[in-house]
């Protein structure tokens, strides 16, 4: 199957620097990049010719790129009918959205559309943060909110126009928003091309931790008094409390729409009242759930059960056995848009073995 990546972010955050240095480092690749242009943005020139239609070029390092607007899954659909019969060589793709896109329905495209699922995988979305005007976008723009929400990685570009404080607390808010994102400041385009591809953000079974130190017991998890009614075992801290209740006067508040919340359980789940509940929440909640993933405990199953899904679709999979020397227990991150937290997590505790 051919590598997906999907890179996002707001109009002026730099995804046209970082396109260009993918495209023309030697790094023995080759890239087929689709511009999925939807409206009038006027996209760089220096990387496509445009037309009305679709425009393919070769560049010097085997790399392709072409714009498409309109259809995404006929485009890819085209993309693989031309690999198959050897008119196009090319190993993997690179998605760049229009900066005022919702990444979302690109993502989808990869669930929904059967030909797409069976000849692509999408391995991460990457998502450009412009660090001098990320605040204000942030607050104005509910589309920033969400291309952070969706991404496997950040990429915060621009750094050298902001403080060091600055950058600090634009990092603390992006943490907030998505814990599940590695953030990586990147200035004019140089990041590691091992930093881009190959992250399998959507692969089930690669990567069992959301992300390590976020969900480490750490001090400041534990060391003050829990305002949670539930058993003590399940801890379903929102993080931006946990820092909140240490850091409160570094950062500015901000009041983003899009948060996520981590939930954890060293008792088993009940894989039947799991399964109806998550359906429940996903038929409810499922277009304001923008990425949830996790390792699951489950009554029964001597195995770790591993989630993860976009909106309502949801996957799930068997991965490694637990370990002798392994504390069984549940983790599980969800992101997404003014989501009632005390609900999942009350539904949650409701699913365990009692």
């Amino acid at each position: 199957m051919i590598p997906v990546t999907i890179l996002t972010g707001f109009l002026g955050s730099g995804k046209t620097t970082l396109l260009k240095r993918i495209l023309n480092e030697k790094h023995g690749m080759k890239i087929a990049v689709i511009e999925n242009e939807f409206g009038e943005e006027n996209i760089d020139n220096e990387i496509l010719v445009q037309d009305t239609n679709e425009q393919i070029i070769q560049m010097s390092n085997g790399c392709i790129c072409c714009t498409i607007r309109g259809d995404l899954a006929r485009a890819l659909e085209d993309l693989a009918n031309r690999k198959k019969a050897g008119t196009l060589d090319f190993d993997r793709v690179v998605i760049e959205t229009t900066g005022l896109a919702n990444p979302g329905p690109v993502a989808q495209t990869f669930f929904m559309d059967n030909t797409v699922a069976d000849e692509f995988l999408l391995d991460a979305i990457i998502t450009l943060v412009d660090a001098k005007h990320a605040n204000t976008q942030l607050d104005q723009q509910e589309v920033v909110q969400r291309q952070v929400g969706f991404a496997d990685r950040l990429f915060v570009t621009k750094s050298d126009l902001v403080s060091a404080d600055e950058l600090e607390a634009l990092k603390h808010r992006l943490l907030h928003m998505n814990p599940r994102a590695a953030i990586k400041v990147v200035n004019f385009g140089e990041a590691d091309i091992k930093e881009i591809f190959d992250l399998r953000g959507f692969n089930l079974n690669s990567k069992l931790e959301i992300d390590p130190d976020f969900l480490a017991e750490d001090d400041h998890a534990h060391d003050h008094a829990h305002d949670d009614d539930h058993d003590h075992s399940t801890c379903g801290h929102d993080h931006s409390h946990d820092h909140e209740h240490h850091h409160h006067h570094h950062h500015a508040h901000h009041d983003d729409k899009i948060k996520s919340f981590v939930y954890r359980s060293d008792k088993p789940f009940d894989p039947n009242r799991l399964e109806d509940f998550l359906g429940g929440i996903l038929q409810i909640y499922g277009e304001r759930l923008l990425r949830y993933k996790g390792v699951l405990y489950m009554k029964g199953v001597d195995r770790k059960v591993v989630f993860q899904g976009v909106h309502q679709m949801m996957g799930s999979d068997l991965a490694g056995k637990w370990l002798p020397i392994e504390k069984k227990n549940s983790k599980m991150v969800f992101i997404g848009i003014e989501l009632p937290k005390d609900l999942i997590i009350d539904g949650l505790d409701a699913c365990l073995v009692k």
